[in-house]
């Protein structure tokens, strides 16, 4: 019996790059498909037509806790770091669906968004990162798995971890920071976070900072997230890995990174290179109010390396600068 993939996200920048991972790593695999409808599923079942398509929300508990309880592993991407309802129905239906001999699997897309929680509480914007505010994914693992109930993800992530009190579930979750790069899933290839500083870029023609513009983030491009998704995929199949407590289970929460950069840092980037083919005037940065940009997020990532034997092979951050700004470029008709 070939493993039973349950994937949401297919049609996003994340969950279409997992899924594209997936496929091209394990076509043998049996992938089943949540989409919105329709009409949103064509391009998706254009590009992968052994998959089948199931049609909802994440609102629509029924559909998904039915499909969690037949699947052997569940990839959820989509709005999975905030959406309450999807949750509580993936663990509903995993525990429904297997037992404490052969549990099923959960493989939960938060993000590194949750580790801002001290400067978004505290309104400490653009400010450098206290020495407290870095998280090691080993060796800090109970402070991050008692991080506030404020912080953003957090009310998601405790659903996700509480799933382990059933034999049934077995859980891992991926954090991933900043993700940079083109995706390839079939629907949507364009992340956020940077491309909306180039966007913001293109149309002010100048690139933003939040003063004083110390904050850090870690990032890592999405193809090396995409390889991240076909390991933990294959650890939840391989029972040498499926049984580790520090693969799955409350414990198993993996940061991953391929760099560190400061917001400002990125504007400049920006800004030098929008200038550089003509699509701003000089290379200028401007301060303005911008939380967005004024978080920090430091992460520890060791549990991905130690465990799955992951390791980040894709270009840096900086590197994708150019390719990002021709990009923006070319989408809002300026190129």
């Amino acid at each position: 019996m070939a493993p039973k993939i349950f994937l949401t996200g297919a049609t996003g920048y994340i969950g279409g790059d997992a899924l594209y991972s997936l496929v091209k790593a394990h076509p043998e695999y049996e992938y089943t498909l949540l989409v919105r409808n329709e009409e949103r599923g064509k391009p998706v079942a254009a590009a992968y037509p052994n998959a089948r398509l199931v049609y909802g929300t994440l609102d629509d508990s029924e559909v998904i806790e039915k499909e969690a309880a037949a699947a052997d592993i569940v990839v959820h991407t989509a709005d999975s770091a905030d959406n309450v309802p999807s949750a509580r129905a993936i663990a509903k239906g995993l525990a429904a669906g297997h037992s404490a001999e052969k549990p099923g699997y959960w493989i939960h897309l938060c993000g590194t968004g949750i580790l801002t929680w001290y400067d978004a509480t505290h309104e400490r914007y653009g400010q450098p990162p206290l020495p407290e505010q870095k998280y090691h994914d080993i060796d800090d693992i109970d402070r991050i798995l008692n991080l506030p109930d404020t912080a953003i993800h957090r009310d998601v992530d405790k659903i996700v971890i509480a799933a382990n009190d059933n034999p049934a579930v077995k859980t891992l979750i991926v954090g991933p920071p900043t993700i940079y790069g083109v995706g390839r899933g079939p629907t949507n290839q364009r992340s956020i976070q940077v491309p909306g500083i180039i966007e913001y870029t293109l149309n002010h023609g100048y690139a933003p900072i939040q003063a004083p513009g110390l904050t850090e983030w870690d990032n890592v491009h999405v193809h090396d997230l995409g390889a991240f998704y076909v390991l933990a995929v294959e650890a939840a199949l391989d029972p040498s890995k499926n049984s580790n407590p520090e693969i799955f289970g409350p414990k198993a929460y993996f940061f991953l990174n391929n760099g560190v950069h400061k917001w400002s840092e990125v504007s400049q980037w920006v800004a030098a290179e929008a200038a550089k083919q003509g699509l701003i005037p000089e290379p200028i940065t401007k301060e303005i109010d911008i939380p967005k940009l004024g978080t920090n997020s430091k992460s520890v990532a060791v549990r991905a390396k130690k465990y799955l034997g992951w390791e980040p092979k894709s270009p840096s951050l900086k590197d994708e600068i150019a390719g990002g700004v021709a990009a923006e470029a070319k989408k809002l008709g300026k190129a």
